[in-house]
């Protein structure tokens, strides 16, 4: 059980109870063995699951629990049964769900916070009670109301995420078909990758307030996903200050690499971005890319002037055939743990055509 906050007590604990009871949407009414028992696992197997979930081993008999719990737990043990996962790969696939879940409560919590004191904060506005100051954990006022606001959201969310999980489910298995098809994209799996960082994070990280550096990066990662989005990119991943995103195609992957740079400097809030892209065989495992092509284009986006776009000799040669982008050829560079690399400066042609030197 949680743990009551200084002097809430017994209050705080009901009060955490029933926000836990409504948002997964059953009361806390089973017992561990209630909940083995009732999946027709072994507590050892449950205990397995449980854990995949990202949650620590439970060791009471405290009714901690829900039907919901039972009903998933039924579910996997159903799936290894009937032969169409064997267990190894259905709790890594548990785990899967459990990372990507676990970051998407966390985002969406933070975003309702971060509502509430915005609307609080412009209510007092010119008040001393004004929530200007920075603050790195919500207060208990803000906490408690974010928690109603998810409750009351929770089902009506629900439906939400089912979908874009299908949606996003459906174009991974048509990339991974059309990876497959050699008359497609070739014997091998490649991608145009692409980087893009603030420039002088460090240095904004040093002045702004923490709640202003917040509001600051989310800007950037929604500017960033519209932007690659937009142009049929896949987003990768986002850290901070820097987003990764592949493309099958180079041109998509020239316009959002110029369109982020435009977009950036355009923005009266976001400092300038810096973008490298490479081209080439990549290795995807747990919904990162790794490999050689995207270790250069990292690299690449490390030596990039600010509002600048670097791309290697192969991105180049593929994008010299096409219309629309000017390529400027750069000096020959040692890039740690790549090695020696020529790239080229990405711009857009004039309206006139297509220039490349």
């Amino acid at each position: 059980m949680t743990e009551p906050g200084p002097g809430g007590g017994d209050a705080d604990e009901r009060a955490t109870r029933d926000y836990t009871e409504q948002l997964l949407g059953r009361p806390l009414e089973l017992r561990r063995r209630d909940v083995s028992r009732g999946a027709e696992v072994s507590l050892l197997s449950a205990r397995r699951f449980w854990h995949a979930l990202g949650f620590p081993v439970v060791d009471t008999d405290d009714e901690l629990f829900t039907e919901a719990d039972q009903r998933a737990l039924t579910a996997v043990a159903g799936i290894v049964r009937d032969g169409l996962l064997d267990e190894t790969t259905a709790l890594a696939m548990t785990r899967a769900f459990a990372r990507s879940t676990d970051r998407l409560a966390g985002w969406q919590s933070q975003l309702i916070a971060e509502a509430v004191e915005a609307e609080w904060s412009r209510a007092h506005e010119g008040d001393e009670h004004d929530a200007g100051e920075s603050r790195a954990v919500p207060g208990i006022e803000t906490a408690e109301e974010t928690a109603r606001r998810l409750a009351a959201l929770t089902d009506r969310l629900e439906p939400l995420l089912v979908y874009a999980w299908r949606r996003h489910l459906s174009a991974t298995v048509s990339r991974m078909l059309a990876d497959a098809d050699p008359e497609s994209y070739g014997s091998t799996k490649m991608r145009s990758v692409g980087f893009a960082d603030l420039v002088n994070f460090t240095a904004l990280v040093r002045r702004m307030s923490e709640r202003d550096l917040a509001r600051l990066v989310s800007r950037f990662e929604a500017l960033s996903a519209d932007v690659i989005t937009a142009h049929g990119g896949r987003l990768i991943k986002t850290v901070g200050d820097e987003v990764l995103f592949t493309t099958v195609g180079v041109a998509p992957a020239a316009a959002i690499a110029l369109d982020l740079v435009e977009t950036m400097t355009e923005d009266d809030v976001l400092p300038d971005v810096r973008c490298g892209m490479a081209r080439g065989p990549i290795i995807s495992r747990l919904g990162d890319v790794f490999g050689t092509t995207v270790n250069r284009a990292s690299r690449l986006t490390a030596v990039a002037q600010a509002g600048t776009v670097l791309v290697d000799a192969t991105l180049a040669r593929e994008l010299a055939a096409m219309s629309g982008f000017e390529l400027t050829g750069q000096r020959r560079r040692i890039l740690r743990g790549v090695g020696p690399v020529t790239p080229s400066l990405l711009r857009r042609a004039p309206a006139t055509g297509r220039r490349t030197s």
